[in-house]
């Protein structure tokens, strides 16, 4: 068996504020961290914040991954600051970068697609000089498929056509959440188990939800009360012991970094209780907090 630090669980911080959030949680235990920008923190000093983040983190964690969110198909520069954190991931240790794919907002996701092969075919060519893979976050973004938002790489449909009409597809992959498909109302397990056996879950997102089924059952989708809950893991219906079994089964060697600041309950003042039980809970989906060695035969 692999060793359990082959699948890390982490935590998120702004890549701008990480020198200064880190030192504050490191300590409950955090194994990684995924740095993210974006929504008006364009570029930043990569190497600066690099060397200070990476010797906060020596010996105790890893940088997962960092990340852009932006929309780089409606905006130019938005795909050029993308291009930078893929120029710049070796400088944090990590060769993942994640991000939205974007999109023509309130238009259909296909009247996005010639823009999309245009501008991720670039820079996935740029991804594959690098040694960088790319992982688009499944996020829908409020859009749907006849009104995108921002992020046209949310359904399986487009996630298909990328890996089939992209040049260098091996580089694109996702950054992966079952909260995100939840909202779809889609069961996240059998995509999962097709997405790990591909090898397309670079990185992930331990984020989770909770739907009421009794509420759609009596209002159904459009009866204007609320049916599902962003959570954080540990506090919403997914069951994170099979999604880490099935993650080992298919060789997943990465991080499931938890996104916090979404959850009903464990928020503002819980928002750090609400993380660190996450942690520990996924800690033992993943089956303990450390490795045991078997006895020498």
């Amino acid at each position: 068996m692999a060793h359990l630090l082959d699948i890390r669980i982490g935590t998120m911080a702004g890549i701008k504020d990480a020198a200064q959030t880190i030192p504050h949680v490191i300590d409950h235990g955090f194994e990684s961290f995924q740095l993210t920008g974006g929504w008006g923190v364009g570029l930043v000093e990569f190497e600066r914040i690099a060397k200070q983040v990476r010797t906060i983190v020596e010996g105790k964690a890893v940088i997962s991954s960092i990340g852009f969110f932006a929309n780089p198909i409606q905006d130019p520069e938005a795909a050029d600051i993308f291009g930078a954190y893929i120029d710049n991931a070796h400088h944090f240790g990590t060769n993942i970068v994640i991000g939205f794919a974007g999109a023509l907002d309130d238009k259909p996701v296909m009247d996005s697609w010639p823009l999309f092969k245009k501008v991720w075919g670039e820079l996935s060519r740029r991804a594959a000089d690098k040694g960088v893979k790319i992982a688009f976050e499944n996020c829908d973004m409020g859009g749907t498929w006849n009104a995108a938002k921002f992020n046209v790489a949310h359904s399986p449909t487009i996630w298909d056509m990328m890996w089939n009409e992209i040049p260098n597809a091996e580089v694109l992959g996702l950054c992966w959440e079952p909260c995100h498909q939840m909202v779809s109302l889609i069961d996240p397990i059998p995509q999962l188990r097709k997405l790990a056996a591909a090898k397309k879950i670079f990185t992930m997102h331990g984020k989770d939800a909770t739907i009421a089924w009794d509420v759609l059952k009596e209002k159904g989708l459009r009866g204007g009360q609320p049916f599902i809950w962003h959570r954080t893991p540990g506090f919403g219906d997914t069951n994170w012991t099979d999604v880490i079994s099935i993650l080992r089964q298919y060789g997943f060697a990465g991080s499931i970094d938890i996104e916090g600041w979404h959850d009903p309950v464990y928020r503002d003042d819980l928002e750090w209780t609400g993380q660190v039980h996450a942690l520990k809970y996924l800690q033992q989906c993943r089956g303990g907090l450390k490795h045991i060695a078997n006895p020498p035969k």
